[in-house]
Parts: C-alpha cells; sequence; structure tokens
C-alpha cells in the first residue's frame, strides 16, 4: 500500500462508490428500520456517486481540492430535489484524510466549515424536516471524520517523534561506544609505550655492558648478556599481557595477572641492579591509616609506570 498510493486510493474509491450505491437503494423510513428495495436513486444522484468516487482517488495528491470537490458535489445532490443520496459520504472520506495530513487548527477550521456547510444545506433544503435523521447523520459522520483524522495525526506524529528519539539514541551510544574505544586504545598505547621504553632502555644498558667487557671480563659480559635476554623475556610478556586485552570473546583465554603495582617494585629495581647500577630505595610512610591504606588501582599503576 505505501509502494502503490495511488492504486491503493482507487480500491478505497471503488469500495466507497459500491456502499454509496448500495446505500441510495435503502429507505430509513420503512416500518420497522431501514428497508432495501423499496427505492431506486436517481440517474443524477448516480452520476454525482461516480463524480465523487473518481475524485476520492487523488484524495492524497490533491487533498484540498478533492474535499473541495466532493462538498460540492454534496450540495448540488442536497439541492436537486431528488431522493437523498449518500454523496456526502465522498466529503466524509475527504474530509478524513485532509485532517489526517494537515495541522489541527486548520482540521477544526475546515471540519467546522464542512459540518455546518452540509448540516445546514441539508436541514433547509428537500421535504424533510430538520430534525430527520439523515440531516442528524450528515452532521455526525463529518464530525466523526475530522475528530478520526486529527487522532491519526496527532498518533502518526508521536511515532514519528518515537523514532527520532530512537535513531538520535542509537546515534549517541555509537558515538560514544567509538569515543571510548578511542580511550581505551590511547591507554593501551601509553602502555605499550611504557613497557617497550623501560625494558629496551635495560637491554640497551646491559648491551653496552656487554660490549664494554666482552674481551677483558667475559665471565661479566656473560652475565650481562644474560641480563639481556631476561630484560627481553619480560617485555615479551608484559606485551603479551597487554596486547591481551584486545582478544575477543573467542579468542584464547587473556592472561589472569594482576597489572602491575608498587607491590613489584623490588622487582623493576632488581632488574637494574642487575645491570651493575646501583640503586637505592627509601619509602616514607604516613603517620595516620589513610597514608597506609592500599593505594586505588589507577594511582598504583600511574606510581609504578613513573618510577619504570
Amino acid at each position: 500500500m505505501r509502494d502503490h498510493p495511488l492504486a491503493t486510493d482507487a480500491v478505497l474509491a471503488l469500495g466507497a462508490l459500491v456502499s454509496m450505491v448500495v446505500g441510495s437503494f435503502a429507505s430509513p423510513h420503512g416500518a420497522h428500520g431501514p428497508t432495501f428495495g423499496t427505492r431506486t436513486p436517481a440517474t443524477f444522484s448516480l452520476f454525482l456517486m461516480v463524480l465523487g468516487a473518481a475524485a476520492l482517488v487523488f484524495r492524497r495528491r490533491r487533498p484540498r481540492v478533492v474535499l473541495a470537490v466532493t462538498i460540492g458535489l454534496s450540495l448540488l445532490e442536497l439541492t436537486s430535489g431528488e431522493p437523498r443520496a449518500p454523496v456526502a459520504m465522498c466529503a466524509v472520506i475527504a474530509l478524513y484524510t485532509l485532517a489526517s495530513r494537515t495541522d489541527r487548527p486548520t482540521t477544526w477550521r475546515v471540519g467546522v466549515l464542512t459540518m455546518a456547510g452540509l448540516t445546514g444545506v441539508a436541514m433547509l433544503s428537500g421535504p424533510l424536516p430538520w430534525y430527520a435523521q439523515e440531516n442528524i447523520g450528515i452532521f455526525a459522520w463529518t464530525g466523526m471524520a475530522a475528530a478520526a483524522g486529527d487522532a491519526v495525526r496527532s498518533r502518526r506524529a508521536f511515532i514519528d517523534a518515537i523514532r527520532e528519539r530512537a535513531e538520535r539514541a542509537e546515534r549517541t551510544r555509537d558515538e560514544e561506544a567509538r569515543r571510548r574505544v578511542a580511550e581505551e586504545r590511547l591507554r593501551i598505547a601509553r602502555d605499550l609505550h611504557d613497557v617497550v621504553a623501560h625494558h629496551i632502555a635495560l637491554v640497551n644498558v646491559q648491551a653496552g655492558v656487554a660490549a664494554h667487557v666482552m674481551d677483558k671480563r667475559p665471565d661479566q659480559a656473560k652475565e650481562a648478556l644474560a641480563h639481556v635476554r631476561d630484560a627481553s623475556r619480560s617485555a615479551l610478556n608484559e606485551l603479551r599481557a597487554t596486547v591481551g586485552l584486545l582478544r575477543q570473546s573467542g579468542d584464547p583465554e587473556a592472561p589472569t595477572e594482576p597489572a602491575p603495582g608498587l607491590a613489584v617494585l623490588d622487582d623493576l629495581v632488581d632488574t637494574f641492579r642487575n645491570a651493575g647500577l646501583p640503586v637505592k630505595v627509601m619509602v616514607q610512610l604516613g603517620r595516620s591509616a589513610a597514608d597506609t591504606a592500599p593505594l586505588p588501582a589507577a594511582v598504583d599503576l600511574a606510581a609504578y609506570r613513573v618510577i619504570q
């Protein structure tokens, strides 16, 4: 129906025409209610019904024009002096279409004018008294058409607003996810830089020692090379642990070792002591319990990286 709106409106117009023609054969003044087959519509009324149904085919393309045309056809039928035929149903459908596709003030202005115009002409023309049920029916149908169209328009606007908020929330969530990914990548890059810089500095020192004493003190050179091996192994282990954070859910399980902190400061200092550098560590503890309490993980890691 969305892909072929003109065909949909043509089917609706055909259904409206059939309903109007069938209704024109019914007489509402039977002894026990409406009766069929007691009257036949005039040719002029049938012609107006066909024109009104044809106008409904274009109700969504030109709603104002179609409403004006159907109101004119309804007024012609009401003032023709022929037995009443439900041509006004075309105006009812056209009024609903206009109400569902415009704003509320326009809906009620046009709706009140249509109700007053058609009902007033129906009451003042024809042999029936002004309070006849056909006249009241025109008033009721046009009022319900305006109200139903306004309700449909409000619901569509409400659904569109919800959809827009959902799309905006989705975009915001995606942007937040990308921002968090970028921050995590930056943090991992910093950790990688700290790890690599520390261990490459150790390897450089140990390699310099080994090159300096290779000829005169081969035993010390061998020890320095062993420290180079240990430092490179530690660098690989820390790189593996850091890069393990990037594993996906289906990848092998990441290492479960805790992040480095001041608790392993002695191991960090020993790597330099093994290179032959004199390193002294002085720890000054505070007097209050708050000063000796464990540091937050982020502060602990930052202090370790600074010393490293």
